[in-house]
């Protein structure tokens, strides 16, 4: 791909060249381990209608994370609606314990490949977005998510003084602060996109 085309555009490509059943989604740090059960993620999405199921990600300070959130979004009339995002989920699957419904998750899940080419990412978004796939996805994916099925990450602390120039570049590119016009750009056309007045998260 050209060069900043950004994560979604990227992420668009990937998935267009899917050719199975079901994509496993998961970073290029993570180690999969005794734990990462995909079977049960597998056999979640063969034995419900969900159609994207997450698993939880386990750092090596022990922090165990799912991401799980809950997105609604309250009528607001002429003026536009509000999104509101809160940490949780709906209720438990049944059958399937440790595993719940909810409206997000994090980036390690197992989905049907239809279903995501379907919702597809912004390709607008570059370098500035995650949850927005499950705004955008809204009505059109049924998520859950198995806080028992565990991928580790690979550490990424690291001395400031001991990184390279490369890894430095990097970093510029790959965490983008506040105020970096990527970031205000993905807020503003995301407001305008989806015809919001307000957006709250917790």
């Amino acid at each position: 791909m050209p060069f900043g085309k950004g994560w979604f555009a990227g992420r668009n490509l990937a998935i267009s060249q899917v050719t199975t059943k079901y994509v496993l989604w998961v970073d290029d740090d993570f180690i999969f381990t005794a734990n990462t059960k995909v079977e049960k993620l597998v056999d979640v999405l063969e034995k419900t209608s969900l159609d994207l199921v997450g698993g939880a990600v386990r750092e090596v300070t022990g922090y165990t994370a799912t991401f799980r959130q809950k997105i609604s979004v309250e009528s607001g009339g002429e003026e536009g609606d509000c999104i509101h995002i809160r940490k949780g989920y709906h209720h438990d699957i049944q059958g399937f314990p440790n595993c719940v419904i909810t409206d997000g998750v994090i980036n390690f899940f197992l989905a049907r490949t239809d279903k995501v080419q379907q919702v597809g990412f912004d390709p607008s978004l570059a370098r500035a977005a995650h949850l927005e796939f499950f705004m955008d996805g809204l009505g059109k994916l049924h998520v859950g998510s198995c806080s028992d099925v565990i991928v580790g990450h690979a550490s990424k602390i690291k001395l400031p003084w001991t990184k390279t120039e490369s890894e430095k570049t990097y970093a510029k590119f790959r965490y983008p602060s506040s105020s970096d016009n990527d970031v205000k750009a993905k807020h503003t056309f995301f407001y305008f996109k989806n015809r919001l007045k307000c957006m709250t998260m917790d």
